[in-house]
């Protein structure tokens, strides 16, 4: 299985809490000072987090890294981007019953554009390449996802079918296992889940996987059920606010991934989309009111 993750920091903040004690302690050692982190030698962090450098090591193993250097560089990495942005790290996601909206508005901006970013920071190109090759090739393209989930799942189906991929996406539990049992190996088959841990994606993924599909997971945890049971796993990273948690939050970074997928599947398929996509506005084109120049409204009393 291939995986990519948001970006690290918020890979700690979602993976941190569910990581064993001391592991845990080292992420929230990272995330309570970034910076200093990026800067500390492996003693350091393994005193400021009460460990061993032996279980630092394990810790940065354990998020994929070959040894504590290669995290560092990472930590450093992705400070160096929130300092070009420092206006967006300084903002926090805590909205008051009496904040003005001008202030909320500055809340979800930033909220969203660290969770776009983050999740663009650990995208593997590499892998949005291949679902958009096996895409582009197959038969049958199924999408499944639940409620906010689900949005997301059906906004990549109408993207896709407008550019005559054979694509569906089922809400009814019953509809979506009988559509995976129906697909072959070459066909595709996309799980949402920001959890990871939605009982009917993961048995609908599960049930792609063993007739031979391509299986794809977009989920905010890259080792939960679902993205064991997946061929490729995209994580998203989120940003929570008051009144949208996790899983409200994660919309947005979502359709960043599938619309990079797409986008490249509309590469490889160019002709054909263009086609498509012409015929498509063509269509609809007589439902659209004609644009007008605006009319100089009279002054009041002036003939």
């Amino acid at each position: 299985m291939t995986g990519a993750s948001g970006g690290l920091l918020g890979r700690l903040r979602i993976e941190g809490a569910q990581m064993p004690e001391a592991l845990a302690r080292i992420a929230e050692t990272i995330l309570a000072d970034p910076e200093t982190a990026a800067h500390a030698s492996i003693v350091d962090l393994a005193e400021r987090s009460g460990t061993s450098t032996a279980t630092v090591t394990r810790f940065s193993r354990t998020l994929g890294f070959r040894g504590y250097a290669n995290l560092r560089v990472a930590i450093a990495t992705e400070t160096g981007r929130a300092e070009q942005a420092r206006w967006e790290t300084d903002i926090s996601g805590d909205i008051a019953p009496d904040d003005p909206l001008t202030d909320v508005l500055d809340v979800v901006t930033a909220a969203d554009t660290r969770a776009i970013q983050g999740t663009a920071a650990g995208l593997d190109v590499g892998a949005v390449e291949r679902v958009a090759a096996a895409i582009a090739e197959a038969k049958r393209v199924e999408i499944f996802g639940l409620g906010s989930s689900g949005t997301a799942a059906r906004e990549m189906a109408f993207r896709l079918e407008r550019i005559r991929v054979p694509v569906w996406h089922r809400t009814d539990t019953h509809t979506a296992l009988t559509n995976a049992a129906l697909l072959l190996p070459g066909d595709v088959a996309i799980g949402l889940s920001h959890s990871g841990r939605t009982r009917e994606v993961i048995e609908t993924l599960a049930e792609a996987a063993d007739h031979g599909a391509l299986t794809v997971a977009v989920t905010s945890f890259a080792r939960s059920p679902l993205a064991e049971v997946a061929d490729l796993v995209f994580t998203t990273s989120v940003q929570e606010t008051t009144f949208r948690l996790a899983a409200l939050s994660a919309l947005h970074s979502q359709l960043l991934v599938l619309d990079l997928i797409y986008v490249a599947v509309a590469q490889r398929t160019y002709e054909r989309t263009a086609e498509a996509l012409e015929l498509t506005v063509r269509a609809v084109d007589a439902h659209r009111l004609p644009e007008k120049i605006p009319s100089r409204k009279r002054t009041r009393g002036r003939p």
